[in-house]
């Protein structure tokens, strides 16, 4: 972590404001505007841009993906320039929070992935880019959107300490943590060997 320079109490304020657009569910907005229903009754019922591909509107999904992770980037970017890098920090934590735990859902969210991304990207670009990359390279072998997400956020503590963002590690770790606790479902479909691949509609 980063040395704590910003007051605590600009820090809880950010915080709270990172929390809020991070709570912002986007594939509900999203699968609404566009007529394809309630995002949780859909397949998993998850509000990510996964299960919004599971409806088979791929701009749909996309437009998901890039509106979590901005929620991410945008909090982190705001943050940092304002106050420096231990806001920035705590103002990713804060909006990965709000995607898994949103107030406007009765904190029942998504699993963070995209969220978890665009918090890196913006952290450390090189980090975060290889975090994605390793996403890609397993969900393109696979075909498991879960799988890849474990991996590539598995991966994204060694990434940040070989790539010279150390300060990134703890966070990374802590993140890595809350996803494959709101991944323990997933889990156990992938080993059960039942777990949907990416794709296909719900």
């Amino acid at each position: 972590m980063p040395a704590i320079e910003t007051p605590l109490y600009l820090l809880g304020l950010i915080g709270l404001a990172a929390y809020l657009l991070g709570s912002v569910p986007f594939g509900v907005v999203v699968a609404r505007v566009m007529g394809l229903g309630d995002l949780r009754s859909i397949g998993s019922g998850n509000i990510g841009a996964t299960n919004v591909l599971r409806t088979g509107n791929r701009f749909a999904a996309f437009l998901t993906l890039v509106l979590d992770a901005g929620k991410g980037s945008v909090a982190v970017l705001i943050a940092g320039a304002a106050l420096g890098a231990d806001a920035a920090q705590v103002a990713g934590l804060a909006a990965f929070l709000g995607h898994l735990y949103p107030v406007f859902l009765g904190l029942n969210g998504g699993k963070g992935v995209a969220t978890y991304l665009g918090t890196l990207l913006a952290l450390s670009f090189p980090v975060g880019l290889a975090t994605c990359l390793t996403w890609l390279v397993v969900a393109g072998a696979t075909r498991y959107s879960s799988l890849a997400a474990l991996l590539a956020a598995a991966s994204s503590p060694i990434w940040a300490w070989a790539l010279g963002a150390p300060t990134l590690v703890a966070l990374a770790l802590v993140l890595t943590a809350l996803i494959v606790w709101r991944h323990r479902e997933n889990i156990a479909r992938l080993r059960a060997g039942t777990e949907s691949r990416i794709g296909r509609k719900g």
